[in-house]
């Protein structure tokens, strides 16, 4: 079969499959939102797992969680990846270097060293910061800006400011939820997160690239595996 072939049964079957309503995407968030608030209150409040192994749930259900949207949503990866790649990666030095600096201003705890610090590095640095910068960040801005294009609000300059703020809000509410499920941030404590994160999901806004928050997201738990596991507030649980 001819390439236009292929192409022409691609266009298709999209065509053949059914249209995403607006309130689908919001559904994702509240269902994201939800499920981030009760991996951590059951999994670390309520059985106090060790961190390490409190990842474990953790990783399965958000990550299993991100790839039913993806799918769910027809998210072309490659497509978000490349889409302003370089102002991405602009983005992630930049919030990078501000949150790492918010983890070195905190008190210091031994290092591991080893393998253990390789595990660490790999385990609670780039598998955990990667899934946070991508429940608390990624997935609420995505999801709000299609949802409001579905209805209409971003085909002007003004419209688009105004979902992209509204995307922002989303995603700070968000972060907000899942960190109240760590009896660690139930009071003031819980500001620090919400700001903090909340920058890396305005570097995503602003750039158009989810490289921005992700990469970002992970500097700052690598900074705070080498500062301090057991002092540094972003890795949380701390019992």
């Amino acid at each position: 079969m001819s390439i236009t072939g292929n192409t022409l049964n691609s266009a298709a079957t999209n065509q053949m499959l059914p249209e995403r309503m607006w309130w689908g995407y919001l559904s994702w968030v509240l269902v994201g939102a939800a499920l981030g608030f009760a991996v951590a209150a059951v999994f670390a409040d309520l059985f106090h797992l060790p961190r390490n192994i409190y990842l474990i749930p953790y990783v399965v259900m958000v990550g299993v969680f991100l790839y039913s949207y993806a799918r769910w949503s027809r998210l072309s990866l490659g497509q978000c990846l490349h889409h302003r790649w370089g102002w991405g990666f602009v983005g992630a030095v930049v919030v990078g270097a501000f949150v790492v600096q918010s983890v070195l201003r905190q008190p210091s705890s031994p290092t591991p060293y080893g393998v253990e610090l390789a595990v660490d590095l790999f385990w609670l640095g780039v598998v955990y910061g990667a899934l946070d910068g991508l429940l608390l960040s990624v997935l609420p801005v995505l999801a709000v800006r299609e949802a409001l294009t579905k209805l209409g609000w971003t085909k002007n300059l003004s419209g688009r400011a105004g979902a992209d703020l509204l995307a922002l809000v989303v995603s700070m509410a968000v972060i907000a939820v899942y960190h109240l499920g760590y009896p660690e941030f139930r009071g003031v404590q819980l500001v620090y997160p919400v700001l903090g994160v909340s920058l890396m999901s305005l570097a995503y806004i602003v750039t158009g690239n989810p490289i921005a928050a992700v990469i970002s997201h992970v500097a700052m738990h690598i900074a705070a595996v080498l500062h301090g596991v057991e002092t540094v507030m972003q890795l949380p649980p701390h019992y």
